[in-house]
């Protein structure tokens, strides 16, 4: 795994616009992977290359443009390959391949690379992951993180010129959505370095790391904690009060095209905003009648506002403590994996954790979130948060479950990732594709008995309605001229989220434009596929061989699924 990745970089550049003639479909994975590993030191330095583990990312000017000539030359050898004379396995390789490299193409053309934050967090957090999980066993693990230490200043700098480039072009993250934001980075700032994230793994060091152990410690006093401040400074007297104040991508400069490519690329569908937003109201229609039985089986003879408020406001849907949120998410953990023979024939041999989400990025971030396994002797982990208890309710907490752990996306990711495919398949998430896998797990606890409280059940329809909801206030916000008001009251008036909830998800549509449109895109076709095989296959459907179906082929474009899944049926049908 040790090649020049550099030389292979120049080489990519090189070749631009002039498709190889004797061009190979492995081949051009493998040069699309290899490109991949050198420009992610972290990802290079997961699968071998060791002196990866002391770099950061460069994301300067040149390495940029480098890597978007060296993408594009990708591209154009992938368009020139022969789809025809694919297998159907290939067939699913090339779409995986063209959509990364599509995205590439699209995403740096569009100048996401101007805006790297959003309203949950931004580089400055996510770069701290090499501190959270810093191994420091040998000499070269040391030197190698206070090498990325050395260099973190640097990134700090690129990423901020970056943000200044967009305050210029009116390529910036909406005003709106900032607020608060400047409590995460401040987090990163404590009062004296030994307090320091960035300290914790040198501090575990022995005598003999004596010296290391103090230049360590003087680099997060004289560059790590400054890096940090100066973001800060310039965040709060700069870029927040300069950032736009439309919150549409459509107010972007090319933003039309910008959204609906955006559309395209989270649904892996030719759909429009506007199908998209017409989706979402039926969705929203049909939930809403649903969770009205709900209520009247109960015997609630209030409106269905009146019925949230209560919800929101009743303190037995509450945990009291940190402790007990991670508990009952531990025990509904427990509770899903007994369900799983049930419906699944193949099951992974890597194990997941509960964890908190980081206080530092905990206020404005999601409920929960999976967090994979970055190794072969590491677990995948269910992030909970334990954040402003009192927006947390117990009864969101199994479909949150169902959604992040198993059958959800734990199980998918995890099945994925050992697999013997190219690693460029093997490591690829498509949202469209793992999100509506992650919604259909959670409708799939109602087959395992898995909500027995009506009040879970009405969670499991809150979150299923969250979901349908995002097909139309992201659409009504980015291509409608809907006001962040109006898709807070939407999202509010039809789902038990709580408010605080309302405004982070509400925020988060916000500065990522079409992501949200992924999760009920991808359940129906889900669902559909589903009904689909055992319409054709009566007795001979067996859902557990379906399952394996989906899951065992790893994330694809929906259009390959659907075609896995014809053949699938043919395949069944004839034998």
């Amino acid at each position: 795994m040790k090649k020049c990745l550099a030389t292979l970089l120049l080489l990519l550049v090189g070749c631009a616009g002039t498709p190889q003639s004797d061009d190979t479909l492995a081949q051009l994975m493998d040069d699309t992977w290899q490109l991949q590993l050198s420009s992610s030191p972290t990802l290079a330095e997961r699968f071998g290359d060791a002196d990866a583990a002391g770099r950061l990312a460069d994301v300067s000017p040149q390495a940029l443009a480098r890597r978007d000539a060296a993408y594009r030359a990708l591209l154009a050898r992938a368009e020139a390959l022969d789809a025809d004379a694919l297998n159907a396995e290939e067939r699913v390789d090339l779409a995986i391949l063209s959509g990364i490299l599509n995205n590439r193409v699209d995403a740096y053309a569009f100048g996401e690379h101007l805006m790297p934050l959003s309203s949950e967090g931004g580089f400055h957090a996510y770069v701290a992951s090499f501190a959270r999980s810093a191994r420091l066993e040998n000499d070269a693990d040391v030197a190698h993180y206070l090498s990325r230490l050395e260099a973190l200043p640097v990134y700090f700098d690129q990423q901020i010129a970056w943000m200044r480039q967009g305050l210029a072009q009116g390529v910036t993250v909406p005003q709106v959505v900032l607020t608060g934001f400047e409590d995460s980075i401040q987090a990163f700032i404590p009062e004296t370095p030994e307090q320091s994230l960035y300290y914790r793994p040198l501090e575990a060091l022995g005598e003999e790391h004596a010296e290391a152990r103090a230049r360590g410690l003087a680099l997060v006093r004289d560059a790590v904690i400054p890096a940090y401040q100066g973001y800060y400074d310039f965040f709060v007297g700069e870029y927040r009060p300069g950032a736009r104040q439309s919150i549409a991508a459509t107010e972007l400069p090319d933003g039309p095209a910008y959204y609906e490519n955006r559309v395209r690329h989270f649904t892996t569908l030719p759909m429009t905003a506007d199908q998209v937003h017409q989706l979402g109201l039926e969705e929203v229609a049909r939930i809403r009648a649903e969770m009205e039985a709900v209520i009247a089986e109960q015997g609630y003879e209030g409106s269905f506002a009146d019925f949230l408020v209560f919800l929101r406001t009743d303190p037995q849907f509450y945990a009291q403590t940190p402790e007990e949120l991670l508990r009952y998410a531990a025990y509904l953990s427990k509770q899903a994996d007994a369900m799983l023979p049930r419906f699944f024939k193949t099951l992974p041999r890597t194990p997941y954790g509960i964890m908190e989400v980081p206080a530092e990025i905990a206020p404005k971030y999601t409920t929960g979130r999976y967090s994979g396994a970055s190794a072969d002797d590491q677990p995948g982990y269910y992030w909970v948060n334990t954040y402003a208890l009192d927006k947390r309710p117990l009864y969101e907490m199994e479909a949150l479950t169902l959604h992040e752990a198993v059958p959800g996306h734990h199980l998918q990711i995890a099945l994925s990732q050992e697999q013997e495919v190219h690693p460029l398949r093997r490591y690829h998430y498509i949202s469209a594709f793992g999100e509506g896998w992650g919604l259909y797990a959670e409708k799939l606890g109602l087959e395992g008995g898995f909500y027995q409280d009506p009040y879970s059940n009405f969670g499991r329809l809150t979150y299923e309605m969250w979901r349908a909801c995002r097909l139309v206030v992201d659409t009504g916000m980015h291509a409608k001229g809907w006001s962040r008001e109006r898709a807070q009251a939407f999202l509010a008036d039809n789902t038990a989220l709580s408010l605080h909830n309302v405004g982070t998800e509400i925020d988060r549509y916000i500065s990522w434009p079409g992501q949200a449109l992924s999760y009920k895109v991808g359940e129906l076709t889900l669902w559909r596929l589903r009904s689909k095989a055992q319409d054709a296959l009566g007795e001979r459907f067996d859902l557990r061989e379906f399952h394996d179906l989906i899951l065992l082929g790893g994330s694809m474009p929906l259009a390959e699924l659907e075609r896995q899944v014809d053949a699938w049926i043919v395949q069944q049908q004839q034998g």
